[in-house]
């Protein structure tokens, strides 16, 4: 690999570190002041994504260009911003795809891109890369591409065909904040994009069940990222646009990316990130509405301001503040009861629901099937275990369910 091609993935790679839509929560903190080279999550240009059958793999993410006509405030990449550029060929990013997959260091590729020139002429060199992939090379390996809103109704029509998944950044939680922070940008046309992309992942999945064999390759799901933090946007306002956007879009998934500090930045940005433990809940917040039946209401409800607990999980919280729903008798609650107890996963209730047919299960069962009791006991009811006194006092249950505080060092 010559040594503009490596000058090129240092900076590409860590200008795509930024874009969630393919890692997990938790990765180590994300930062642009002061980055001076190879910063991705987890190492050169290697995130993890899943694949529609569950499987994690590993892809080689990096921008094709972070050369950029948009001027977003909360932009690393912006037009305006004073970082070191650098732009791939489409040759150059089949090269390296293929380099990295035949040397096992990879299973697929992330690409997304700063938009040079207009948003056609972007996604077709994306959609160039792609289809180079699979045609003239017969790549197996998986592929998300990011799609560009903007783009022709054909261009995203063949990013599907070539890609397993697609993604659109919805960017922030709200119109009027994307307006104040990124006004070349509009809410409509991304969400006309994610609109014209339902329609085609559902009628390809429609073709592959009516004639598997017949039916053309389309992406099997789409997903987005929101930025967290950058505007004044609560954790219900966040939530709402997320249960819209599943509801609406029948999105794969909303990811959340804590704003990152970023040179030079625009005084309508906050001066400081917000604490990464907000985009931990927001996670957990939405593993409850997809999973688990629980409304956006009752997660972040206005008189907790909208906000989410920092201190204690979601699920939590929400007992906390509904005392009178327990404790759930784990042998007669139906699902949707036990599914919203603190400490019961979906694995644990499923074994759960199995076990209590061929007996009445004691708090020592509920540890072999996977329980922390430690977590469950002041909610449940068993045929030796019965903690109304516990609920009875709900100031002292939560002091003892929350972490103590961090106190400041005096050095």
């Amino acid at each position: 690999m010559s040594e503009r091609l490596i000058e090129k993935l240092s900076i590409l790679a860590d200008a795509a570190k930024y874009d969630a839509s393919c890692a997990s929560s938790g990765a180590i903190k994300r930062n642009s002041l002061g980055t001076g080279g190879i910063g991705s999550t987890e190492g050169m240009g290697i995130c993890h994504s899943y694949t529609p059958d569950g499987r994690c793999v590993s892809l080689l993410k990096i921008l094709l260009t972070n050369f950029c006509v948009y001027d977003c405030a909360y932009c690393i990449n912006r037009r305006s911003s004073d970082v070191r550029r650098a732009r791939f060929t489409p040759q150059e990013v089949v090269k390296l795809t293929l380099d990295f997959y035949r040397r096992n260091y990879i299973e697929g590729l992330f690409l997304c891109s700063g938009i040079v020139r207009n948003g056609d002429y972007t996604m077709e060199q994306l959609v160039e890369v792609a289809r180079s992939l699979r045609e003239d090379h017969d790549f197996r390996g998986y592929i998300h591409l990011k799609t560009i809103p903007e783009a022709s109704p054909e261009l995203l029509a063949q990013a599907g065909r070539y890609a397993d998944r697609l993604s659109i950044n919805i960017e922030l939680p709200t119109e009027v904040a994307l307006t104040t922070l990124a006004p070349e940008k509009s809410a409509s046309s991304i969400r006309g994009a994610m609109g014209q992309l339902r329609w085609r992942i559902e009628e390809a999945k429609e073709d592959r069940a009516n004639a598997p064999s017949r039916a053309p390759a389309f992406a099997t799901s789409q997903s987005t990222q929101m930025i967290v933090g950058a505007d004044g946007a609560d954790d219900r306002a966040i939530l709402d646009t997320s249960a819209n956007l599943y509801g609406n879009y029948r999105l794969r998934r909303v990811y959340y990316s804590a704003f990152s500090p970023i040179p030079d930045a625009s005084i309508a940005l906050p001066s400081k990130a917000p604490p990464l433990v907000r985009e931990h809940r927001l996670y957990q917040a939405d593993w409850l509405m997809r999973f688990y039946g629980f409304e956006v209401g009752e997660i972040a409800p206005q008189e907790a301001g909208g906000m989410l607990d920092l201190d204690i999980d979601p699920k939590t919280a929400w007992a906390l503040r509904n005392p009178e729903a327990f404790p759930i008798d784990i042998n007669t609650a139906p699902k949707e009861r036990l599914l919203r107890v603190p400490g019961l996963g979906m694995k644990t209730v499923k074994r759960l629901l199995t076990s209590r047919r061929f007996a009445r299960l004691r708090l020592d069962d509920l540890a072999r099937l996977g329980a922390s009791l430690r977590k469950v006991m002041p909610w449940v009811q068993t045929v030796d275990h019965h903690p109304r006194s516990l609920l009875d006092r709900p100031d002292q249950l939560r002091a003892r369910l929350a972490p103590p505080p961090v106190q400041p060092s005096l050095f």
